[in-house]
């Protein structure tokens, strides 16, 4: 039989800015007698480094321009929250009232650039994505190695809507030591036939199997650790969040918006 595990850190602590997040997951894991392993994989809620990489900003600090005020009479938004929104977009890919979905500058897809103040303490407090969400798994991976000597894989998580489906998942938005994929193209199924499309962005399956046990009230489990997936995952130094990108030919959807 085939199988993993998925636990949440339970004893995680709130993060602020500055906070060493790799050195908090090994703390955690201490106090919980929890050992990591070569080959786990650790799904960490994106939150977490947005709070530690003070990617907070209060929103009657934000000053909004001509452009952001014109918008948000348009979305009937806040013209500060609007602004926010503008700083971390590249592209604008429908703007009607209540909707705002951009494409922001790490190539994510999301409403309102990812920008949002759930589990951000103090009110008109927002949190931005991370800058580099893909540098922030690999600068926790490496100093998780440091610390222990372990060789992990990680996965920053943030949850997103999806097209024609109602309800919100968890996806990556970056990764570190881990191959997003697992391609079976090429490969025969049971009664032999060659599968040609089968590529699984297993990746985001791990984020939303986190999910299951992060939650999104006031679970307060930003952190949840797979292990027995060595056999699931392959191993990938140089992968990254380019790697899920999709161009505007391939898109099956950017042409409906």
């Amino acid at each position: 039989m085939k199988s993993f595990t998925a636990t949440a850190l339970e004893h995680f602590p709130l993060v602020k800015g500055g906070d060493d997040v790799a050195k908090a997951i090994v703390d955690a894991c201490r106090k919980e007698c929890f050992e990591l392993e070569d080959g786990d994989v650790i799904a960490i809620a994106q939150k977490i480094f947005s709070k530690a990489e003070n990617r907070i900003v209060r929103l009657r600090d934000v000053k909004p321009s001509p452009e952001a005020q014109d918008l948000a009479r348009v979305v009937k938004k806040s013209p500060r929250f609007v602004q926010m929104i503008l700083g971390e977009t590249s592209e604008i890919l429908k703007a009607k009232p209540d909707v705002l979905l951009v494409e922001d500058k790490r190539g994510l897809v999301c409403i309102n650039a990812g920008i949002d103040k759930s589990n951000v303490e103090g009110k008109g407090n927002f949190a931005l994505l991370p800058v580099d969400p893909d540098e922030s798994a690999r600068k926790c991976r490496s100093e998780i190695k440091r610390l222990l000597g372990r060789d992990v894989a990680v996965v920053v998580c943030d949850t997103y809507s999806r097209p024609f489906r109602r309800g919100q998942v968890n996806y990556a938005i970056g990764f570190a030591g881990i191959r997003p994929f697992r391609d079976y193209r090429g490969k025969k199924d049971m009664f032999g036939q060659i599968l040609k499309v089968k590529n699984v962005a297993i990746i985001d399956e791990v984020a939303a199997a986190a999910e299951l046990l992060m939650g999104q009230a006031q679970e307060a489990m930003p952190v949840v650790i797979f292990k027995g997936t060595k056999n699931l995952f392959e191993t990938c130094e140089n992968c990254g969040l380019k790697d899920l990108g999709i161009s505007r030919n391939e898109d099956l959807f950017k042409g409906a918006l």
